[in-house]
């Protein structure tokens, strides 16, 4: 009698899928932290997607929509008040250049202002204007729903663990000299 094929692997099952095969193939990789890194992975782009696509439905105007990228930026403004660009890049954890990008995108639209540093003329300030920190406002509930509805597959236990044991991976020495 002949066993029944495996169904194909879906996005989730190919994790396993993969564990399986490249472990048969290269003895030496760790199927564990394999596994580990791969549902993560995994488990934050299909996050991301979602909660990106709910921007999606959120227009700032006739022409123009937040990205998941200006919210973040708005995110780290709303919350920390003027910043230098190289700290807004920090706070953010993207690049100095991709935030310049995204902030002459918000300021075109009228969200995110620039002023001279009162210590170092040099230095530009980013700060939020009114209309920003209205959108930021606006948007960010709508974006925190989704964010509620992942949440809420979890007991508050749960994801207090899950955030620790999240928190005790990006303590790592490695990821803090790569920040």
């Amino acid at each position: 009698m002949r066993e029944p094929e495996a169904a194909e692997p879906d996005y989730w099952t190919f994790v396993d899928h993969a564990v399986r095969s490249v472990s048969e193939t290269l003895p030496e990789v760790d199927p564990d932290a394999m596994r580990l890194v791969m549902t993560l992975h995994r488990a934050t782009d299909l996050l991301s997607y979602d909660l990106h696509a709910r921007l999606g439905e959120i227009r700032l105007n006739e022409s123009a929509q937040l990205s998941s990228t200006g919210l973040r930026l708005l995110l780290v403004l709303s919350a920390s008040g003027p910043l230098e660009l190289r700290r807004v890049a920090a706070l953010s954890g993207m690049s100095r250049a991709a935030v310049s990008a995204a902030v002459e995108n918000l300021a075109a639209n009228g969200l995110v202002g620039k002023e001279p540093s009162q210590e170092d003329r040099r230095t530009v300030l980013l700060h939020l204007t009114p209309e920003g920190q209205e959108t930021f406002a606006r948007c960010f509930a709508a974006y925190n729903a989704g964010e509620q509805h992942w949440a809420a597959t979890l007991t508050a236990e749960e994801r207090g663990q899950l955030v620790g044991l999240l928190t005790k991976l990006m303590q790592t020495q490695d990821v803090q000299r790569r920040a």
